[in-house]
């Protein structure tokens, strides 16, 4: 018991005198306002927030942000901030399989990062365009590239055709590459150095948005085209594991070659059995159909094949001719030069890039002969029928007529008189058959 209450009477002085102590405290350190933090809350500390910066923690480092001036090197740009030539010579070789430092280019913005204490950079990123960034860690000579946060907006325009379908979508503010893809879509169904003015088009598409601008667009979601009062509804359609777009039939758009071996162009002088020739000063055939190109456009293989030839000659100048299958073979005169890795036996893929246009051999000015073969024969290759991929089959078509009757509703919609609207909040057309 006595032990009992010797802890009882410790435990009152205790408290006593912490209320004696609490009761002075104020005399001791002043009035307390009624805003001022207990003296506990006073004592934590909060701490830093971190930064990230291209995906490096830039927490308390120094960053300077700058663009490439005329004629700036990486060792001009580098040299100031400490860094010694050795290593930037190391990185420059280092870094070519990832970005090659001499296309470093002008106008283009850069920025080095610094530890607090130092002048000496630590890492250098370089922009090569508006949505990628490369960025070189000058302590472990690391070296890769990457992509900035994206957002993909689906965005819907349509338009009327006055001169040229390039004219019409330019004016809207379509980039050439969705262009390119829309008339590789339409190639076969349409020829484009034949509209008339008034013909329609409507495309839904995706936009690729960097920092609030617009990087890129592509892959088409749904298209129409109304030529000479024939609609062509474009609708995508997965079947055999990939996804192909269909007419609102259930015909494939698809052929085992593109229309045009360029990317959209003009054509300059088309097959003709009695042509006069501009170099030669005479009356002679001309198999082939002639693209007009600026020199080093980009010439495509307009299917999967074979490289049967990849050389010069005084006539052709640079050319390559391709072997597609028994019945078809095409050829590519006058380049300026033949791609890279194309020769003789080189297997090549529809679209694949095989040379560039120029005015080598017997040619007054840049462009592309393009000759086709049929079962030995030299044809008129824009009046030719290539057969198309097979259409949707039975057991897909109550499932592609669902898909097309929404299509229907969606490209109906589109305005040809409007500025083309956002879809990003609406629900996206899936070629799969789900939303």
């Amino acid at each position: 018991m006595k032990k009992i209450w010797i802890g009882l009477v410790a435990l009152l002085l205790t408290l006593g005198a912490t209320a004696v102590f609490q009761n002075h405290l104020p005399f001791l350190s002043g009035p307390r306002s009624e805003t001022e933090k207990p003296i506990e809350d006073s004592l934590l500390i909060e701490p830093q927030k971190e930064v990230f910066l291209y995906g490096i923690n830039v927490t308390g480092l120094n960053i300077i942000e700058g663009t490439v001036s005329k004629n700036q090197t990486l060792a001009t740009i580098l040299t100031p901030f400490n860094v010694p030539y050795q290593i930037i010579d190391e990185i420059a070789k280092k870094s070519k399989e990832v970005f090659d430092v001499r296309w470093i280019a002008v106008n283009k913005k850069f920025t080095v990062i610094t530890p607090p204490d130092s002048e000496k950079a630590q890492f250098f990123i370089y922009e090569p365009n508006p949505a990628e960034y490369v960025v070189f860690n000058l302590d472990s000579l690391n070296i890769y590239k990457a992509e900035k946060p994206a957002e993909i907006r689906k965005r819907e325009i349509g338009g009327r055709i006055e001169t040229s379908l390039y004219n019409a979508m330019v004016d809207k503010g379509i980039s050439p590459e969705l262009i390119d893809e829309f008339a590789d879509l339409y190639g076969w169904s349409v020829d484009f150095q034949s509209l008339q003015k008034g013909d329609i088009y409507k495309v839904a598409f995706e936009e690729k948005v960097v920092e609030g601008t617009v990087v890129s667009v592509s892959n088409i979601q749904l298209a129409y085209f109304e030529h000479k009062g024939q609609a062509l509804h474009a609708i995508p359609f997965e079947q055999n594991g990939q996804i192909s777009f269909f007419d609102q039939n259930g015909n494939s758009f698809k052929k085992a070659f593109l229309r045009d071996p360029l990317k959209y162009t003009r054509i300059s002088s088309r097959y003709n059995l009695n042509r006069f020739h501009p170099v030669q000063k005479r009356y002679k055939a001309h198999l082939g159909t002639d693209y007009a190109a600026p020199t080093g456009t980009e010439i495509r293989s307009v299917g999967d094949g074979t490289v049967v030839e990849a050389k010069y000659t005084s006539a052709n100048g640079n050319y390559v001719k391709i072997k597609h299958n028994g019945t078809y073979t095409t050829q590519y005169l006058h380049m300026s030069k033949i791609g890279k890795g194309i020769k003789a036996g080189t297997r090549v893929r529809q679209g694949q890039v095989i040379g560039y246009v120029g005015s080598t051999g017997l040619a007054t000015g840049p462009h592309l002969c393009f000759r086709f073969w049929k079962n030995g024969k030299q044809e008129d290759w824009m009046k030719e029928k290539i057969p198309p991929s097979e259409p949707i089959s039975k057991e897909n078509l109550v499932a592609f007529n669902a898909k097309r009757d929404e299509a229907l509703v969606l490209l109906a919609n589109i305005s040809p008189d409007g500025d083309g609207r956002l879809l990003a909040s609406n629900p996206s057309f899936d070629a799969k058959g789900s939303e």
